[in-house]
């Protein structure tokens, strides 16, 4: 039986625990899951240095999953764009079932496998391009046929699963598997498996993002000025480089169409 199957004896009897009791049951389990990340670290840094070069190469990113693990793909996707300022096709999430199963469980879209490369083909997905397969089992068959049919057309395939040996993970040129165990709630992989694989995701985004130079120092240089919020953030950014008074970083951004990068003049 998968791991992530099992029951945890730790919770057996959770249905008559006090809820500080529950809470306590889940925040343990919730601290095991660092410590599966953390084992798992050289496969991640594999992937996270192709991923920074395929978008060097001018490839495109995607991440596929079902369920929890599509939402959670959808979600890094749709972040990077205004964290790191690059164009909203370069990562992209897709989930099986599409868009409406970001707010509705269809639970049998992870069993149709034609769909996952019916998903790919429809984006242009090419030999440039990588593609990270999610799933918690490792066995959802939608996910390995999209991971086969990025292989056939040369291009790098990499996964995140929950569990070792898996179908999914043996696919993949790479497998980042957290090995995060039983649930509090038998079989429910939102909770340890789904918060390992969003760990991971921040990492990869993060740090491809990092080595394509879309950060200086640990600053968010490439942000747009599309709230107040941002304008303040992109003020304080400039004012933390050059020294100089939030005055003085508002005109100089003012100056340079709201570009941190030509306001201080860091190159590419």
């Amino acid at each position: 039986m998968l791991k992530t199957e099992m029951r945890n004896p730790d919770s057996y009897d959770i249905d008559k625990m006090s809820t500080s009791e529950m809470l306590e049951i889940i925040n343990n389990e919730n601290a095991k899951v660092t410590a599966a990340v953390e084992k798992a670290l050289p496969q991640i840094a594999i992937v996270c240095d192709a991923v920074a070069d395929a978008i060097k190469m001018g490839g495109r990113i995607f991440y596929i999953g079902s369920g929890t693990s599509g939402r959670l793909a959808v979600c890094d996707a749709a972040e990077c764009p205004p964290t790191f300022g690059v164009p909203y096709d370069l990562f992209n999430g897709i989930i099986a079932g599409g868009e409406k199963c970001m707010f509705k469980a269809a639970e049998n879209a992870e069993d149709n496998p034609e769909a996952g490369i019916n998903d790919l083909k429809a984006r242009n997905f090419c030999d440039k391009d990588v593609l990270i397969g999610i799933s918690a089992s490792g066995s959802a068959a939608y996910v390995i046929s999209a991971v086969n049919y990025a292989k056939s057309v040369g291009a790098k395939a990499f996964s995140i699963t929950n569990n070792p040996d898996t179908e999914l993970g043996k696919t993949a040129d790479v497998d980042i598997c957290a090995d995060t165990g039983p649930e509090v709630i038998t079989g429910s992989t939102r909770m340890k498996a789904g918060t390992a694989q969003k760990i991971i995701l921040n990492m990869i985004s993060t740090a491809s993002m990092v080595k394509c130079g879309c950060v200086y120092e640990n600053m968010m240089i490439n942000l747009k000025p599309t709230n107040k919020k941002l304008r303040r953030r992109m003020i304080g950014i400039v004012t933390e480089i050059l020294g100089c008074s939030d005055d003085k970083a508002e005109k100089l951004l003012e100056e340079n169409g709201w570009s941190i990068r030509s306001a201080v003049e860091i190159s590419e």
